[in-house]
């Protein structure tokens, strides 16, 4: 059984597991697909206009320090970017134009680290480009295949699969038909998903 990993690139916390859920994903093979989405659509199915970290001070000051403390846990580098939340729809178009390339679990972790290892802003094609040559592979090629409309449509189909299944945050994780939401849940996922793919003694 595999896990999909449901992230999206404005999220603090999705910066978390995209940073280390290969390793462990690989360490306990464990087969798994990349899910880009947009969190924005949903959340305006809910009547927000923007992260519940922004409508919530309170909650939003708690994220921050929270994202110091386990960044500080991962061994990664963490700047809050100036802006918050960014516009990560190029990133997840690219994303999402790149799915099957062995390089693009890569192209995630140099944009989430340029975004809240580096605060650098996402929204900016150079940034962008960046990601992509650090990939080996030729930025202007993949940005224009990430505007094509049958890229944009893509996307759009895993925001609305991401609604039917009842996702309302990021990152989550789905195996079979468990939902697991927050990177403090991929441990939780991952033994979920190794205990579904474990022989069942006959008696």
């Amino acid at each position: 059984m595999r896990l999909e990993i449901w992230f999206e690139f404005a999220s603090t916390y999705s910066y978390l597991t995209v940073s280390r859920v290969q390793t462990l994903l690989h360490e306990n093979q464990i087969e798994y697909v990349w899910r880009p989405f947009l969190l924005g659509p949903i959340f305006r199915d809910r009547g927000l206009t923007t992260s519940p970290f922004v409508l919530d001070p309170l909650r939003g000051a708690y994220m921050w320090r929270d994202m110091e403390r386990r960044a500080k846990r991962y061994g990664l580098e963490f700047k809050r970017p100036s802006t918050f939340p960014l516009n990560g729809l190029n990133a997840a178009r690219i994303m999402t134009a790149a799915l099957n390339e062995q390089w693009c679990g890569h192209f995630a972790k140099l944009v989430f680290e340029a975004q809240f290892g580096r605060g650098k802003d996402i929204s900016d094609e150079a940034v962008l480009k960046a990601a992509l040559s650090a990939c080996d592979v030729d930025p202007d090629h993949w940005f224009d295949l990430s505007q094509q409309e049958d890229t944009k449509q893509k996307l759009r189909a895993f925001t609305d699969k991401a609604r039917a299944l009842g996702i309302f945050g990021a990152p989550s994780f789905v195996v079979g038909e468990e939902l697991f939401w927050g990177d403090d849940r991929l441990e939780d996922a991952i033994e979920w998903a190794m205990d579904a793919n474990r022989p069942r003694q006959k008696y």
